[in-house]
């Protein structure tokens, strides 16, 4: 038995956090119980049923797999396939097999080639979820000048096969987007930087054509 705090330095998360997700445990019918002042715990002899996949389920993935693997970001490529290695090894035999033949008769075609290719995508990711603060250096479209900038990268979405990052730039002192594909040097940094509460609709409708 596990009081919050003690769960919140097991996970290095919030005490906030481990409620959250303690009600979504009880939520989804865990039986979790409590003992005021000593914490909480799962009832004796509880197991939690493996994870069961339908044929259409894998083969969702065995079609995302080869769509994420047009991606020009090795780092991506690389996380989402080793992913996939372990969601398939818990695939029933019959769906394995099955899962294997599909791997062979897709094909996905990329004609909208560019040299540009990225490695930096997961760990912008984590920078987004984390709220690091981030450092790169950036080359514009047509342009050989190479600038430093510190960001706090808020969100990000794909188009034409590239993924942009937009962030709050304090170079410019504004929001800006990036083609990952155009960072040549990614560091985060160990400070975090407040949420500002970024979404799509408040942006694209205030600035539809962000600068980089």
């Amino acid at each position: 038995m596990l009081t919050a705090t003690e769960l919140a330095e097991k996970y290095d998360v919030s005490i906030r956090t481990v409620y959250r997700d303690i009600r979504k445990l009880e939520e989804a019918g865990i039986p979790v119980y409590t003992i005021e002042g000593r914490g909480y715990s799962l009832m004796d002899n509880y197991t939690v049923a493996p994870v069961q996949f339908s044929e259409k389920q894998a083969n969702a993935l065995i079609t995302a797999q080869h769509i994420i693997n047009q991606s020009k970001d090795a780092s991506f490529v690389n996380e989402f396939n080793e992913a996939l290695t372990k969601i398939k090894s818990v695939f029933k035999s019959s769906i394995q097999e099955k899962s294997e033949l599909l791997h062979d008769k897709i094909q996905v075609f990329n004609w909208n080639y560019e040299e540009f290719s990225s490695n930096v995508l997961s760990e912008i990711q984590l920078a987004i979820t984390n709220f690091y603060f981030v450092e790169i250096n950036y080359q514009k479209a047509n342009d050989p000048t190479i600038s430093f900038r510190k960001i706090e990268p808020c969100a990000m979405y794909s188009t034409n096969h590239k993924w942009i990052l937009i962030a709050w730039c304090h170079l410019r002192n504004e929001m800006r987007a990036f083609r990952i594909d155009r960072i040549k040097h990614f560091k985060i940094l160990p400070e975090k930087f407040e949420d500002r509460n970024f979404t799509f609709q408040d942006h694209f409708s205030s600035d539809p054509y962000c600068k980089k």
